[in-house]
C-alpha cells in the first residue's frame, strides 16, 4: 500500500479549473489525482469555484464529523433539483435534520427490512415468470420490479398504468442526475409530474385517514417545531423513499454483472458454505464497494476546523470521493479485485465502505436507507442465483464518465424456459 505523507501541505492541481477533466474522467478523477500527487487531498477549481477534493477513511471521518458540514450549496443546483428538492431532509441541519431523519430511521426496523425482502421476492418471481424462454434486458426489467416493490413497501396504492408512469419518473430522476440538455430537461418535467402525484397521494391519505406503511409515517410525522409536514414537503419525502429503492435496482444489475464476470470465484465462495446468508451479504457489500454508484458527495463548511495543518473557514467547499475511497489501495488489500471474503470479518477498512456516505447513522448525513439497500441487494442476489439463465455475448463495459452508469448493453440475460433452479 502506498505511503501517504499526511504532515505536508495539501497540494494544488496545476491549471485554473478542472471541470472538463472531471467530466471526461468521471469516477476516476479524484482517485487518479490522489495517486499522482501521493496525497489523499488536493485543491483545485470545479465550475470555477475553489474546492478541496479528499478521499480515504481518514478524510471521511474529517468530512462527517458531527455538525461540521452542511449539504446546502454543496452540490450543483441541477442535481439538487432532481434528487433532493426544497424542504427535504438533505437540506436541513442540526436538530431539524435529526428530527426529520428519525422519520426515515424509524422505518428501518428488522421487521420492515424483512418486509422489503419479501415484497421484492414476490415481485421478482412474478416478473421472472414472464422472462422464461426469452432474452431480456435486466436493466429495464429490474427497474419495473423495483418500482412495484417501492410502492408496496411505502404503502402507496397503485394501478398498473401508474407503475409505468412512476417507473419513468423515478428512473429519469436517477439516470439524468449527471446530465445536461434535453435528457435533463425531460427528467425535470417528469420530476414535476411525480411531485404532483406524490402531493395528491399524501393529500388523499390524510383525507381518507387510512394510510399504511411509510406513507402513514410521513403523514403523521412532526418536525422539530411540532408541525406536520405540508403536502408539498411530505410528497418530496415520499419521493425520497421511493426513488432510492428504485435506485437499488442498479446495484442488483451490478450484482448480476459481478456474478457473471467473477463466476468461478463467487461459485467457490458460496459453495464453501451453502445457504450462508453472511456470504450473500458479503457479495452485496463487495458490489457496493467496487461498482460505481454515487461518485462524490459535497459539503460546505458549517463550523470552521483545522485538518492537515490547514484552516478551513465557514463556507468553503469540499468534495469527498465516495467511489475512490472504495478503491483506495491504502485502505483496502487487493483494492481492485472482487473479493467478497474481505467482508466476512466485518472489516470496512477503518470506515472506507462509504458508498452511501459515512459517519454516524443517527445524527449524520449517512444514507438512512443503507440497511434497506443491503437487504434488497441480498434478496436480489438470491433471486439471481436461483434464476436459471446465462449471459449472451454483449458489451459489459461500465463507463466511468457517466453519472450514474449501466453496463453498456443493459446486462442482457437469456432465461431458460423451465422453472428456476439453484445457480451453480
Amino acid at each position: 500500500m502506498p505511503d501517504r505523507k499526511t504532515d505536508r501541505p495539501i497540494p494544488h492541481l496545476p491549471g485554473f479549473d478542472s471541470t472538463a477533466t472531471f467530466l471526461r474522467e468521471g469516477y476516476d478523477f479524484v482517485g487518479s489525482r490522489c495517486r499522482r500527487l501521493g496525497s489523499d487531498a488536493f485543491h483545485t477549481r470545479l465550475m470555477l469555484r475553489p474546492v478541496t477534493c479528499v478521499r480515504g477513511p481518514e478524510a471521511a471521518r474529517m468530512f462527517y464529523a458531527p455538525g461540521r458540514m452542511t449539504r446546502r450549496g454543496a452540490m450543483p443546483a441541477s442535481v439538487v433539483a432532481l434528487l433532493q428538492d426544497r424542504g427535504s431532509v438533505q437540506t436541513l441541519d442540526g436538530k431539524a435534520h435529526r428530527t426529520r431523519r428519525a422519520l426515515f430511521l424509524d422505518l428501518m426496523s428488522p421487521e420492515r427490512l424483512e418486509q422489503g425482502r419479501r415484497i421484492f421476492a414476490d415481485e421478482w418471481q412474478a416478473a421472472a415468470a414472464g422472462w422464461r424462454g426469452r432474452t431480456v434486458m435486466l436493466r429495464d426489467e429490474v427497474q419495473k420490479v423495483m418500482t412495484r416493490t417501492a410502492l408496496r413497501w411505502c404503502g402507496v396504492p397503485f394501478t398498473e398504468d401508474e407503475v409505468a408512469a412512476r417507473t419513468d419518473e423515478l428512473t429519469a430522476m436517477i439516470g439524468a442526475a449527471g446530465s445536461l440538455g434535453p435528457v435533463y430537461l425531460r427528467a425535470r418535467a417528469l420530476r414535476a409530474r411525480s411531485e404532483r402525484w406524490a402531493r395528491a397521494a399524501v393529500h388523499r391519505a390524510r383525507d381518507e385517514g387510512r394510510a399504511e406503511g411509510a406513507l402513514a409515517r410521513i403523514v403523521a410525522h412532526r418536525d422539530v417545531d411540532g408541525s406536520t409536514l405540508n403536502d408539498a414537503v411530505a410528497g418530496v419525502e415520499l419521493l425520497n423513499l421511493l426513488r432510492p429503492i428504485v435506485a437499488v435496482g442498479r446495484y442488483i444489475v451490478f450484482a448480476a454483472h459481478a456474478l457473471h464476470r467473477h463466476r468461478d470465484a463467487t461459485t467457490a465462495f458460496l459453495n464453501d458454505a451453502p445457504g450462508d446468508a453472511a456470504r450473500i451479504e458479503a457479495i452485496a457489500q463487495e458490489v457496493r464497494r467496487l461498482y460505481p454508484f454515487f461518485p462524490v458527495i459535497g459539503g460546505r463548511v458549517l463550523t470552521p476546523f483545522t485538518w492537515r495543518g490547514r484552516d478551513f473557514a465557514a463556507g468553503e467547499w469540499l468534495i469527498l470521493d465516495l467511489y475512490g475511497t472504495g478503491r483506495d489501495g491504502a485502505a483496502w488489500d487487493r483494492a481492485e479485485n472482487f473479493y467478497p471474503a474481505r467482508h466476512l470479518t466485518g472489516g470496512d477498512a477503518g470506515g472506507a465502505l462509504i458508498a452511501q456516505g459515512g459517519g454516524d447513522m443517527e445524527s449524520g448525513h449517512r444514507c438512512p436507507g443503507e440497511w434497506l439497500t443491503v437487504a434488497l441487494m441480498c434478496a436480489g442476489i438470491e433471486a439471481l442465483l436461483a434464476l436459471d439463465h446465462d449471459v449472451p455475448e454483449q458489451d459489459l463495459d461500465i463507463p466511468r464518465n457517466r453519472f450514474p452508469p449501466w453496463p453498456r448493453d443493459g446486462m442482457r440475460i437469456r432465461v431458460a424456459s423451465g422453472p428456476s433452479v439453484l445457480w451453480s
